[in-house]
């Protein structure tokens, strides 16, 4: 581990006028941004290819050995090739690149070797030279992959600066992880038309009772007009018991709460979450235009992994 955060650390000293040239001319690009290597720079490639692609520049893997065998149509006149190898002198590197070259494509070399075919037949080289491997017999890629890695990811946050890339904008490549479900689930994706609890003002309590079991949200609206005028809760139910040997001549009206918080459909679920919190309840009435809409239940939030 001593000798790969070493590695890391010397990284720094190759930030240079062509990293920078690199940066700039991928992002003023009109094309896509293709990386390719092979064995282990192959598979680091393709978690680069993952992080530029989530981050706004649009990316593409390519094997270097399935390149020469049709995987070239792939490459547009536009795109800009990132071509990964530590020693940069591999069979497969040694084909592909003049044939990259013919198609007229910018080619960014990434390697450990500066001197090698790759780095001189490249317009720029991002240098990832480390002065050994983690193996014990400084054979098994493990300082160089993660030097590579890191100037990858160097790389995917440049032009991330350089695009304005905000939390928005990620979470639009992002909806099914936390932060895209805070910043684009709206309440409406979350409410089922099944589970609408509601009931009449003058509804007998065991009605309510019913209506609150049977839709498991803990709560039911009391609708009146379509309009709704109130709320009764599980916890409602449960102080009318207490306070009340029997409940015969009760009716929804009597114990409903007048004054209960409500949302629009549109609101963002974060929201949402954050009123739960600030007012410790554990449902929501939705509303549109006074329409009755139903109800938003804390568990269903924390289900989302919106926290």
């Amino acid at each position: 581990m001593l000798s790969e955060s070493e590695s890391i650390a010397k990284l720094i000293d190759f930030i240079d006028f062509n990293f920078v040239e690199a940066t700039q001319i991928l992002f003023q690009s009109k094309g896509r941004l293709i990386v390719t290597g092979i064995g282990k720079s192959a598979i680091i490639a393709q978690k680069m290819v993952a992080t530029f692609n989530s981050t706004g520049t649009p990316s593409l893997f390519l094997h270097a050995s399935e390149a020469i065998h049709g995987d070239l149509g792939m490459v547009q006149p536009d795109d800009i090739v990132l071509c990964i190898s530590k020693s940069g002198n591999s069979p497969e590197i040694k084909i592909l690149v003049p044939l990259l070259k013919r198609f007229g494509n910018t080619l960014i070399a990434m390697t450990g070797n500066i001197s090698s075919f790759l780095a001189k037949e490249s317009q720029f080289v991002l240098n990832t030279t480390v002065d050994a491997e983690s193996c014990p017999h400084n054979l098994a890629p493990t300082n160089s992959t993660t030097a590579q890695l890191v100037m990858g990811d160097a790389l995917a946050m440049c032009l991330m600066n350089l695009r304005n890339f905000s939390r928005e904008d990620f979470a639009k490549y992002h909806p099914g992880g936390s932060l895209g479900k805070k910043l684009l689930l709206q309440v409406k994706d979350m409410l089922e038309n099944s589970l609408k609890p509601m009931v009449t003002p003058d509804a007998p309590i065991k009605k309510v009772i019913l209506e609150i079991s049977e839709k498991r949200l803990g709560a039911t609206a009391v609708v009146e007009n379509d309009k709704v005028i109130g709320v009764i809760t599980d916890g409602d139910i449960r102080r009318m018991l207490n306070e009340n040997d029997t409940f015969t001549h009760l009716t929804a009206k009597d114990i409903m709460t007048k004054t209960p918080k409500m949302i629009q459909s549109t609101t963002m679920v974060v929201q949402a979450l954050n009123i739960l919190e600030d007012f410790s309840i554990t449902q929501l009435i939705v509303v549109d235009h006074e329409q009755y809409k139903g109800i938003i239940h804390l568990h269903d939030i924390l289900k989302e992994g919106i926290v």
